[in-house]
């Protein structure tokens, strides 16, 4: 059996470094030959378990109600959710097989990209399968996953949000989206009650999240995404204020978005193809709360802790965008100078 080269050390010994199945093994004897046939023998051991692994009379889809299963007690409802997703609507020709009567997990894959799942859906899927597989002690198969292109979410830049604040006064998405651009998520709006409102310190209280579960219904949690997500907001944007004085005392009661989830999303996207501004959703609002936060001067650490962000990267990637398009314009601006003393 074919081991790695012995090396001869310092102090006379001989040594082979072993690496089965990630994980490194060195093997020392004081006669190279020794030492080769200890390598030999460990290895032939390592084989002949492998060969050993457990099989299951479970198909891929009882495989991964087994994995949510055991993790129920752990796993957040959405999540939950999109595994069961997952469960039923990917690799349908395939789910309902043994994993040992498969025997090309590529084709798996490659059916999943004809089929036009895109990349991301077809990693996340793919890693529920190989969770699964691990689970259950079986060996997960190496195949090659498409290629994931990473999309710019769309946000409204300083001018933009001026458009989008009048366009979105009165409408009854419009305390909603104003708490968005806030910095608020959809799961923390969608779980804000109106006790949590301060108007007389002007500061929102967010605790708690909203998030979608079995056939998409709603499940309150007390907990927020991060641990930082769980924060004071001031009241930043004046039309807020206005809205919410709007609605008689005794009407603020319970929580404040009590529409369809999905409604929020789509009368964002309205009110902004209306007003010929990129459609950006609820997400795209809580980014245009940065690229605010740019444009007026404040730090990247100072808009992380209101946005409740566990870490500057996305922050920090809105703010080198912004950057970029501030050093083009200026960069025309010396173009057109130049133009004009011409």
């Amino acid at each position: 059996m074919k081991v790695p080269k012995a090396r001869k050390l310092s102090s006379g010994d001989w040594r082979i470094q072993l690496r089965l199945n990630g994980v490194s093994i060195p093997v020392i004897a004081s006669t190279k030959t020794e030492c080769i046939h200890q390598a030999q023998l460990i290895k032939a051991e390592y084989s002949f378990n492998r060969k050993l692994k457990p099989k299951t009379d479970k198909t891929i889809k009882e495989l991964i109600t087994d994995y949510i299963d055991s993790r129920s007690a752990v796993l957040s409802p959405a999540t939950i959710a999109g595994y069961n997703t997952i469960k039923n609507n990917r690799f349908k020709g395939y789910i309902n097989k043994l994993p040992s009567d498969i025997k090309d997990w590529q084709a798996v894959i490659n059916d999943e990209v004809k089929a036009g799942i895109k990349p991301k859906t077809i990693k996340s899927s793919w890693s529920l399968i190989t969770a699964s597989l691990k689970h259950s002690g079986l060996d997960v198969p190496t195949v090659k996953l498409p290629q994931i292109m990473q999309a710019d979410r769309p946000w409204l830049d300083a001018e933009q949000i001026k458009t989008f604040i009048k366009a979105v006064k009165g409408q009854d998405c419009e305390i909603a989206a104003l708490l968005a651009l806030h910095s608020l998520r959809r799961s923390e709006i969608l779980y804000l009650t109106w006790d949590k409102i301060d108007l007389n310190n002007e500061v929102i209280h967010i605790q708690g999240s909203a998030v979608p579960g079995e056939k998409n219904r709603l499940v309150m949690k007390e907990t927020n995404k991060t641990k930082k997500s769980r924060r004071d907001v001031p009241i930043m944007i004046p039309a807020l204020k206005t809205a919410i004085l709007a609605i008689p005392e005794e009407q603020r009661t319970g929580r404040i978005y009590q529409h369809y989830q999905n409604s929020l999303w789509r009368d964002i996207n309205r009110i902004c193809r209306e007003n010929n501004l990129p459609e950006v959703g609820v997400h795209g609002l809580r980014h245009s709360f940065v690229s605010l936060a740019h444009h007026v001067g404040l730090p990247e650490q100072e808009a992380m802790l209101i946005g409740g962000w566990e870490n500057a990267q996305t922050m920090h990637k809105i703010y080198e965008h912004i950057s970029q398009k501030d050093r083009l314009k200026a960069e025309n601006k010396i173009k057109q100078f130049f133009k004009r003393s011409k």
